[in-house]
């Protein structure tokens, strides 16, 4: 079950027993399909308030602290009445109850034509003193303070809504005094009240964050729009939306105002099914479902408002029979929404990346089941948390790891694997212990993903985690997928997305929430896709300078670059003191530290054009700890693979065959590099000496040049040394040896033959040296006598005419070796002889 549920609190197990202990037994009220013990409201500061019926048909209200883990008994009412909706204030000096007095059968039975159907009360409690009567009305009203200041413990004003099946909220200001010891309200007899909203057919409450949404019907369309109650006990509209959906509702639809709804959870809804959800990142969500006339089908549509666009998704059900049946019921879970149909599945959206399908996970059958939520007659009332109204328990609901794990494991198609992955990454903030388990299972499924690369997903997404959380709007900056896009589908799922007009923010110098949810709506105006960094004009210029010869190097402009990867190798250093399971990091790289160097150039060249408000000091931070942690991840899959398949150090010994565990380890790190190659991604120094080094051991000789003539493996300074000076002269290793020479580029050449004393590597040393002195020579003459040299033993003319004028040459001062390369006209004289002695089977002396 991939969402687990702990349950926060239960009316059986944290009040049933202290009533018990009071003497107040609790009984099934047969007279209606509901409990005579339900939760009435969730308040912001974490207060539940729920209702119960006495021996004698009274009603009683109680409050159980979540913090304190307390029960305390609010109000008693003289007589059975059904509590539609109750909220106390932050100071718990006032309740406000609106209950139903009479059901239209009573009415009729008793002749009560002339008695209100429901009344609304302000009730004093600190001590329990007067009750006045907000509304005696025939429609249903329901109550909620405001909590503008959280845990405030002292105020001489309360705010409370009242809202009406009439379709009007109104707000009363309530102002209280302390009298002998007890706080009364003042003016009681006419309280001040203002009108928030009208002529609405739906209306959302957030507690959390004080917001009250609500929908107005305006010809086919409807309308939204949030009203913001501020701690300065102001409220202002702050939003407004089109939205295309069509609502024929006679009654207002209210939610978070009141949980008394299970009585009538075994009728069919008809009535609009439809909730708002926020998360902290500036995302706004609308979820509504209509019941759908096809028999087998339940469509439903998520409004991604902080996108502009829409996603409507028709299912067709496993089991369209199932008695249960009723709506789709949508939870919030912060990054994610999940719309949930008992039986049936359970799909769970990315709200901040709802443009490619594969971020979301649509799951049924057993992966779909919540053990705890057997119904529909469930609310999400804040983020993560999941009120079951009729068992009367609430709920702290995550996302499993193990589940997601599991489920990562046993997923055959790739895009519930892509997602699975991004879910683990982005939504559960891996634990190491996490993390290592899913390099694990990448190690073990690399070549089973078709569709992508599980290590560039694996970077980019953990990269993205890490550094977003640092400044705002880095999320819209910062890659978070290798893909483009997605052609896949959710098998049985059809999926239709829809460009819808962007919410108008009705409100100045933002913040919070609002700042986010502008800026979100900013890089949706900009053509968001092409805000995110990308590496076209990093790869162009590597290229450019990896082909830039020696003197060029030396410019100011690449003393920069390499400036930068020295900052980025120390920053790691200080990250990581200990000794290192994997050899790298050990030598310099040239190509890879001028990657590195371009990377750090280039990303904080895009952020300074984006972020100007953060300024250069935190930017050079962020694009530091950005390329220092790329390359920690990379070490990190390297360590995990190292430990899994226990290898040792000391992988550049030559005299022996690799292992079985060293050839899975070697495809990997193939794996690492054509993922980095695919990102322009710099990988850790000694990266590429390593996988050459195992590629030696592991690979025939006719592989292993197929895998460096087509570029998978590197030739590198470190690691042809020692496999030169390592290696000895017999005829096979001779064969590697040449095939890995010739191969060199020329500068790496040069130096790899001063390393192995061979004949044929003397020769091709003397050839190069006479060659570079000829072409100096050109077409100019021996002027001067040849110089006097000391006597070679030998009478072999040409020879000598050819050493006599190299001897000029050198002597004119044209040498162009350095002096530790020890090679000189004798050197050319003795490498000949040598040659020649060999060509003709005779042995030098």
């Amino acid at each position: 079950m991939l969402l687990q549920l702990a349950a926060e609190f239960d009316l059986q197990r944290d009040v049933v027993p202290w009533l018990a202990a009071r003497g107040w037994a609790v009984a099934l009220d047969t007279s209606e399909k509901s409990s005579a013990l339900y939760i009435v409201n969730v308040e912001r500061n974490g207060k539940i308030i729920y209702t119960w019926k006495g021996n004698q048909r009274s009603t009683h209200i109680g409050l159980y602290d979540l913090q304190m883990k307390e029960n305390e008994h609010l109000y008693t009412f003289e007589k059975d009445l059904r509590i539609i909706s109750c909220s106390i204030n932050s100071e718990r000096t006032l309740l406000a109850v609106s209950f139903r007095q009479y059901t239209e059968e009573e009415r009729v039975t008793h002749l009560l034509q002339s008695v209100s159907k429901y009344l609304a009360l302000l009730i004093e409690i600190h001590p329990i003193n007067n009750v006045k009567v907000l509304k005696a009305v025939d429609s249903c009203v329901r109550v909620q303070f405001l909590y503008p200041v959280e845990d405030r413990n002292s105020s001489t004003e309360s705010h409370l809504l009242l809202v009406s099946e009439d379709k009007y909220i109104e707000q009363f200001d309530i102002h209280v005094a302390e009298e002998e010891h007890r706080v009364v309200i003042q003016n009681s007899g006419q309280l001040p009240r203002a009108r928030v909203a009208d002529d609405l057919i739906w209306a959302q409450w957030d507690m959390t964050e004080q917001r009250l949404f609500y929908i107005v019907p305006k010809e086919s369309r409807s309308i939204l729009r949030c009203v913001q109650f501020y701690p300065d006990e102001n409220f202002n509209s702050t939003l407004e939306s089109q939205l295309d959906i069509s609502v024929n509702d006679k009654q207002v639809k209210l939610v978070n105002f009141g949980y008394n709804d299970c009585e009538d959870r075994d009728v069919p809804s008809k009535s609009l099914n439809l909730q708002v959800f926020t998360s902290k990142a500036g995302g706004l969500c609308v979820c509504c479902s209509l019941p759908s006339d096809i028999p087998g089908e339940i469509s439903y549509s998520i409004y991604f408002l902080h996108k502009g666009f829409s996603k409507t998704f028709t299912a067709s059900l496993e089991r369209p029979e199932t008695p249960q049946l009723k709506e789709v019921a949508f939870l919030n879970l912060d990054y994610y929404v999940a719309a949930y149909l008992p039986g049936q599945f359970l799909h769970l959206l990315n709200i901040h990346h709802p443009d490619l399908l594969c971020y979301s996970l649509f799951l049924t059958g057993e992966d779909a089941r919540i053990d705890m939520l057997p119904n529909c007659s469930i609310q999400s009332p804040l983020v993560s948390t999941v009120l079951d109204c009729c068992i009367g328990r609430l709920y702290a609901m995550s996302i499993s790891d193990s589940a997601l794990l599991k489920f990562l494991q046993n997923s055959k198609r790739d895009s519930e694997r892509l997602a699975a992955l991004h879910c683990a990454l982005l939504c559960v903030r891996s634990t190491t212990d996490l993390e290592m388990k899913i390099i694990w299972w990448i190690s073990e499924n690399l070549s089973t993903c078709h569709s992508f690369d599980p290590i560039q997903e694996f970077i980019i997404a953990s990269l993205y985690c890490r550094m977003c959380p640092e400044t705002n709007n880095l999320d819209k900056l910062l890659p978070y997928t290798s893909l483009l896009d997605w052609t896949g589908v959710i098998p049985g799922v059809a999926c239709a997305t829809d460009i819808i007009s962007l919410p108008v923010l009705e409100m100045q110098n933002s913040k919070g929430f609002w700042e986010k949810l502008d800026s979100n709506l900013e890089s949706v105006k900009y053509a968001e896709p092409h805000l995110h960094y990308h590496n076209n004009v990093l790869r162009r210029e590597w290229r450019n300078l990896s082909e830039e010869t020696e003197e060029r190097r030396a410019t100011a402009y690449l003393r920069n670059i390499f400036e930068n990867a020295k900052k980025v190798l120390s920053h790691l250093d200080a990250w990581d003191s200990e000794e290192r399971l994997v050899p790298l990091f050990q030598e310099e790289d040239y190509q890879q530290q001028l990657l590195m160097g371009l990377m750090v150039a280039q990303l904080k060249d895009h952020l300074m054009r984006h972020l100007q408000y953060v300024g250069k000091k935190k930017i050079d931070q962020i694009v530091l700890d950005y390329v220092a942690n790329l390359l920690n991840l990379v070490h990190r899959i390297m360590k995990e693979v190292w430990k899994i398949h226990q290898l040792h150090s000391c992988i550049f010994c030559f005299d022996e065959r690799g292992s079985e565990a060293e050839f899975r380890v070697f495809h990997i790190m193939s794996r690492i590099l054509e993922a980095a190659n695919g990102m322009c991604m710099p990988l850790p120094p000694g990266f590429h000496s390593l996988h050459l080094g195992l590629g030696v051991r592991c690979l025939p000789l006719h592989t292993l040049l197929h895998y460096i003539d087509n570029g998978v493996l590197h030739l590198t300074e470190t690691c042809v040394r020692k496999l030169l000076k390592d290696l000895d002269d017999n005829e096979k290793n001779e064969k590697l040896k040449f095939s890995i020479v010739t191969r060199l580029p020329e500068a790496l050449g040069l130096k790899a033959r001063q390393f192995w004393d061979h004949p044929v590597n003397a020769n091709f040393r003397a050839r190069k040296y006479v060659k570079l002195l000829l072409e100096k020579l050109g077409n100019r003459q021996c002027s001067r006598p040849v110089p006097e040299r000391h006597p070679v033993c030998v009478e072999f003319l040409p020879l000598n005419y050819l050493t006599n004028v190299l001897a000029e040459i050198e002597s004119q001062g044209v040498h162009l070796y350095e002096k530790q390369d020890h090679i000189n006209v004798r050197f050319v004289e003795e490498a000949a002889l040598k040659h020649t002695m060999m060509l003709l089977g005779l042995r030098y002396s």
